[in-house]
């Protein structure tokens, strides 16, 4: 497999698309609210509970579900929401690879510039009393991670956000900056996703690892 090495890129990003999925929605109104503020034509794509609470904000003006962009209907229960190709695309696309550009235009596709997400409250979940295998098995986010980690690749172009905490210093940059993010923030922010995603990572191997296959087995009847 021939690995793509980048040579040319743009330093300073418009943030026009923003892909965004929040377990926990802290700051959320003043974050949506001050991007519109920036760029007026800004455009959220969400899902679920999100997409309500930003619905809710703003309406549906600058609001598209991802099951619309991608035309595919949610899996039941959630499970299967963002992992599609044309998000995927939009993600990972760099700027200059004219391949890249040639498969957005031939799906249809768009660029994402910003990443909001942060995960299933894992950790709170398993540190609760009687907690199951099968109980933290389910909260176990997949969508979430694959999100902020291939963002985070692409810091080339796309911003990741995965603490509201960072909220307020991207949006005085934006606002410094016409409504443009520096290569040095995106990479800085990389570095935290990573960060984040190992340490979630981390804490599913440890859980797992303190679970016996007897606790395992409780949980399930077995058909065959």
């Amino acid at each position: 497999m021939a690995l793509n090495i980048v040579e040319k890129i743009d330093g300073n990003v418009k943030i026009q698309n923003v892909l965004i999925s929040l377990s926990d929605k802290t700051g959320l109104e003043k974050f949506v609210k001050s991007l519109l503020e920036i760029n007026q034509d800004v455009t959220f794509y969400s899902t679920g509970g999100t997409y309500k609470a930003i619905e809710e904000l703003i309406g549906t003006k600058n609001l598209v579900a991802v099951s619309e962009y991608t035309g595919q209907p949610e899996m039941q229960g959630g499970l299967v929401k963002t992992l599609d190709f044309k998000i995927y695309m939009g993600l990972l696309g760099e700027t200059y690879n004219e391949g890249h550009r040639n498969d957005l235009d031939r799906i249809g596709g768009i660029d994402f510039d910003l990443v909001a997400v942060n995960l299933y409250p894992f950790s709170k979940t398993v540190s609760q009393d009687g907690v199951t295998v099968e109980m933290g098995r389910t909260n176990i986010d997949i969508g979430g991670p694959c999100m902020l980690r291939a963002s985070a690749k692409n810091f080339l172009r796309v911003l990741s956000l995965c603490n509201p905490a960072d909220y307020d210093a991207v949006i005085s940059e934006l606002k410094a900056n016409e409504g443009y993010i520096s290569l040095e923030t995106r990479f800085a922010m990389a570095e935290k996703t990573f960060a984040h995603t190992a340490e979630y990572d981390r804490n599913i191997f440890e859980f797992f690892k303190k679970s016996s296959a007897a606790e395992m087995k409780k949980c399930y009847r077995e058909e065959k």
